[in-house]
């Protein structure tokens, strides 16, 4: 895969490019978005724990279709409100394989239940 961040527009904010080329032949894996919750439905403390089990959820889809981590091409995640962004940012930096997919990261009014704070989707690139 081949990713774009051309010298005449702005540098990205944080670690991804401006956009990723997936090749013919690939098969593309969407992921739905993933929330903070664990497989006994509780909700952890904070933006990074959150996020740290939305990756951790999303690691889990992509194995079970034969991906990893690596094959992200593009995450868009949400937060309700800037003061979670440092520990978003955090999960995020250690689960983005290098170099790291195009990313999108949005700040919403919330998800469907309040003690949601993340919420991360993903798409991947499969050979």
């Amino acid at each position: 895969m081949k990713r774009h961040t051309p010298s005449t527009i702005r540098r990205p904010f944080a670690n991804y490019p401006h956009a990723v080329e997936v090749p013919a032949g690939m098969r593309l894996l969407l992921l739905s978005g993933q929330l903070g919750v664990a497989p006994d439905d509780s909700v952890p403390e904070g933006a990074e724990a959150q996020a740290q089990l939305c990756f951790a959820n999303i690691a889990a889809i992509l194995a079970e279709a034969g991906a990893t981590p690596a094959d992200i091409v593009k995450l868009n995640a949400y937060v309700t409100g800037r003061e979670h962004l440092p520990g978003y940012m955090a999960a995020r930096d250690r689960f983005v394989a290098d170099p790291a997919p195009a990313s999108t990261l949005m700040i919403v009014s919330g998800f469907a239940r309040e003690a949601f704070v993340v919420e991360v989707e993903a798409l991947a690139a499969i050979r």
